[in-house]
């Protein structure tokens, strides 16, 4: 046996970490008791090997002793302390079903087991017939002694807090809270309480929690009075750093600091570093979480020949420290990536025998720095070391994923250490082996995570690359050439008697690149400009529409409601792009990166415009108007029209309203070159041979079918089969509005001849002047984009309207002269009305709009 190193699980208990140090200790008989920081005690067998018992507690539960008579069990959680007796504990196992030897007998802690009502209870310790509890209240420890008997309070301590990660929970750097130490220590001139019965002594340096060390070391740390008197000293390890002490008899009247670790305390405990009678334990051990170990020790007064003295021997192991035991020479500790031991005996000896060097410090700091791993990982609970039969040191441990693991260390001897490297057996290496099997499955998850991460980040950027080219330069591709775009189609709908503008938009993915998990359509849709009565400000809404996995030629198609009729004002920008969230790549991650909104990348697609012209509702194919107004009107489109002549025959008696009018003209040899000469079949002299011969008509059909800007109106029947050149219809408001394209001749005065300049003037009637201003700026600007896309021809002199443009220009500074005169005395009120100066500028916008230039 000798050489080896073991590790057998007993259990795996499956429980997730908790923000409270756990604990783990014997109990009664062969019972483990083990609490984790959440609300369950649990009771495991080492004998049989099994979980026996669940206790559930109302809280949390953060401390549990046990009486020296191993009849009652104390528990600590958030309430209070609570009392149950072993008898009940076997009789809730015992009282189990047939089948109870799979499952746990499950025992309620209720308000009848509660013996003191304190909350905040962190710690526990019994001695004798006193029960004594640590706890914290703002910013004081509060030590209490009680009556176990009654559990009459006795006496009551405080000491104010020292450090400001107590504030913090003292979650320090294991991310736990740290929980105090309350240890009772005996002088060895007492007799030591009996040791578990389930294991054998290790010749009594410990026992129940209580500490025994030598009477010289007794008397020199807590004082002669508490070593006359044989008094019990309370040892309290505070998550601040202090270590201090109060003795019981006599009676003291409040708590004394013997150290100062800087650092929360995780472990106090006894160990023999000389040969000395059963029960002499001749050095202090107090471990930090940082690593900071602290040894005291008596010394017989050195080279001076003086008294016995205290000497301290402080150093650094590697940290941070989850939890520690001691047993006769040597410390046990776990830094959470490893189990170490150190030999306490060698860290001594380098003391003693350098006694007063300036050497002294820097030869224990290097003992220290020397430790034996025992190649087992995640350990964060130990209980106290036993030994075997055979000689074996073991160790009870709990692994961070639950693990209840017996730790047996090879038999010592006094000539050789634990082995190191080469000298471990197979079953060292096979447990190194599982351990480091365990991490390295951790690490790959999560490098195969990362991985996926990058890879999906990668997609990001190279989307985002692709549909940014050229944004920054001359080459800017409009939105009908990128990649990745959107089209749109507008069309009314009636629901519930009510119509309703709605506009389906399309996002086409031509790129080679899927569009994955954590995209999002996002689209925005304001108008240019507000109603009246809308206010100043206009207003946007915002429509978002999640998708995954879109392909290299899928589309994406959505809807959104656009407009109701008669409450949105035209024309309307809808903006559509992708957005990619970080956050649900990332996680939490993506809040800390730089940036007022780096957790989104936003990647502009297309700009819509929806215009009047898309707005229409086209009463009946053009052409057969006539024919078909008493077919295609219904029942609404009559009630509608009726009390529409019900308000003109009471304003204005039986005429009609006013009808207000625009009209644009264009060249025929430009609609030639950019409507007819579309198609593919084309003659000897370049002309289409399936293209209508009335050019106003094919303008029209342009004009009402075409979808400039990326988005088409979606009609009834989606057909303009024009057999005449008059479209009627209604605008978005229920006013009636008239389109009519006409061939009209234009005398053209040149260096003494007249030709007349073929063109194709296109009108907007309707009796509302914001119809009739819509539908014109729509016009000019589907024209303005038949200019972009005409072929460059050489200009023609003879056709430069030298004169027209004159007159034009004449008839301009005149109407100008007229708006200035119009503000003027308007601002200073002088012989105009607000009415007449309304009057005078509506004058001047129907004479600009009545009197166009020609477009060529």
């Amino acid at each position: 046996m000798e050489g080896r190193c073991a590790v057998e699980t007993w259990a795996e208990f499956g429980f997730s970490g908790s923000s409270c140090t756990p604990r783990l200790k014997f109990g009664f008989g062969t019972d483990v008791f083990l609490c984790t920081g959440h609300d369950q005690v649990y009771v495991f067998s080492s004998q049989e090997r099994k979980l026996t018992a669940v206790i559930e507690c109302p809280g949390p539960v953060t401390d549990l002793v046990e009486s020296h008579d191993k009849k009652f069990l104390y528990v600590a959680c958030r309430s209070g302390v609570y009392c149950v007796g072993s008898q009940f504990l076997s009789s809730s196992a015992q009282s189990s079903p047939a089948d109870a030897s799979s499952s746990p007998a499950e025992l309620k802690m209720s308000t009848e087991f509660l013996a003191v009502a304190e909350e905040g209870v962190l710690s526990l310790l019994l001695v004798g017939s006193v029960l004594l509890t640590l706890s914290q209240r703002d910013t004081s420890w509060i030590l209490t002694q009680y009556r176990s008997s009654n559990f009459e309070m006795l006496r009551s301590f405080s000491r104010p807090l020292v450090s400001a990660v107590v504030h913090s929970d003292t979650g320090g750097t294991t991310g736990m809270r740290r929980r105090p130490l309350l240890i009772c220590v005996h002088s060895s001139a007492v007799a030591a309480p009996p040791s578990p019965p389930s294991t054998s002594s290790l010749e009594a340096t410990v026992s129940v929690g209580h500490l025994c060390l030598e009477p010289v070391l007794f008397k020199l740390l807590f004082g002669i009075d508490a070593a006359l008197t044989k008094s019990p000293v309370i040892l309290c390890g505070l998550p601040d750093g202090c270590l201090c002490f109060l003795p019981l008899r006599p009676p003291a009247t409040r708590l004394k600091v013997l150290h100062s670790l800087e650092q929360p305390v995780v472990f106090v405990g006894a160990s023999r570093v000389m040969e000395a009678g059963p029960g002499h334990a001749q050095c202090l051990v107090a471990v930090g979480e940082q690593g900071r170990v602290v040894l005291i020790k008596s010394d017989k007064g050195g080279s001076e020949g003086g008294g016995n003295r205290a000497v301290l021997i402080e150093g650094c192991v590697q940290g941070p420290v989850m939890c520690g035991c001691v047993d006769t020479k040597r410390l046990y500790y776990s830094t959470g990536s490893d189990l170490l031991v150190l030999d306490l005996s060698e860290v001594s000896s380098e003391r003693d025998g350098n006694e007063g060097d300036v050497e002294t410090s820097s030869m224990a700091a290097a003992a220290l720095q020397s430790p034996t791993s025992l190649n087992v990982c995640r350990v964060v609970a130990l209980a106290e070391p036993t030994c075997n039969t055979a000689g074996e040191v073991q160790l009870l441990g709990l692994s961070v994923r639950g693990q209840l693991q017996r730790i047996i260390l090879p038999v010592g001897r006094e000539d050789a250490r634990l082995p190191k490297g080469g000298g471990r057996s197979v079953r060292d290496l096979l447990s190194a082996i599982g351990d480091v099997c365990e991490r390295a499955s951790v690490l790959k998850t999560a490098i195969k995570s990362q991985n996926q991460i990058l890879r999906h980040l990668n997609q990001v950027l190279n989307i985002s690359f692709l549909l940014m080219a050229g944004t920054n330069t001359k080459e800017h591709l409009p939105s009908q050439e990128k990649p990745i775009r959107c089209r749109a189609t507008a069309s009314w709908s009636r629901l519930l008697q009510r119509d309703s503008l709605n506009l389906t938009c399309v996002l086409d993915n031509s790129s080679p690149y899927v569009l994955e998990r954590g995209w999002t359509l996002s689209i925005a849709v304001f108008p240019l400009s507000c109603p009246p009565g809308a206010g100043t400000d206009s207003s946007s809404t915002n429509f978002s529409f999640p998708f995954h996995n879109l392909l290299p030629g899928e589309t994406f198609e959505v809807s959104l409601p656009l407009a109701a009729a008669g409450e949105t004002s035209f024309p309307v920008t809808v903006s559509c792009s992708l957005v990619f969230s970080l956050t649900g790549l990332l996680g939490e991650e993506a809040e800390n990166l730089p940036g007022p909104r780096s957790s989104c990348v936003s990647l502009p697609l297309s700009t819509l415009t929806v215009d009047w012209l898309h707005a229409l509702q086209v009463c009946a194919p053009i052409g057969t108007h006539r024919k078909a107004t008493s077919q295609s009107y219904n029942a609404t489109d009559a009630i509608q029209a009726c009390l529409r002549s019900r308000r003109i025959s009471s304003g204005r008696g039986e005429t009609e309203r006013e009808q207000h009018s625009a009209s644009v003209r264009v060249s025929s040899e430009l609609l030639s070159d950019t409507l007819m000469l579309k198609g593919s079949d084309l003659d000897a002299q370049g002309r289409s041979k399936s293209a209508p011969q009335n050019v106003g008509l094919s303008l029209l059909e342009w004009l009402l079918s075409d979808a400039p800007g990326g988005v088409t109106a979606g009609r009834q029947g989606d057909q303009i089969a024009l057999g005449g050149s008059v479209v009627r219809a209604h605008d978005p408001n229920g006013h009636a509005v008239k389109l009519t394209a006409k061939e009209v001749n234009v005398m053209e005065e040149s260096t003494g001849k007249e030709e007349p300049l073929s063109t194709v003037e296109v009108q907007v009637e309707s009796s509302s002047m914001a119809a009739v201003c819509g539908l014109h700026h729509a016009l000019l600007r589907r024209i303005q984009t038949m200019l972009q896309t005409a072929p460059e021809r050489a200009a023609s002199t003879k056709r430069i309207q030298s004169l027209e443009l004159r007159r034009a220009l004449q008839r301009a500074e005149r109407l100008l002269q007229q708006i200035r005169q119009s503000r003027i005395s308007g601002a200073f009120g002088v012989g105009v009305s607000t009415g007449q100066m309304t009057q005078s500028l509506l004058a001047v916008y129907q004479e600009l709009r009545e009197n166009p230039l020609l477009i060529i």
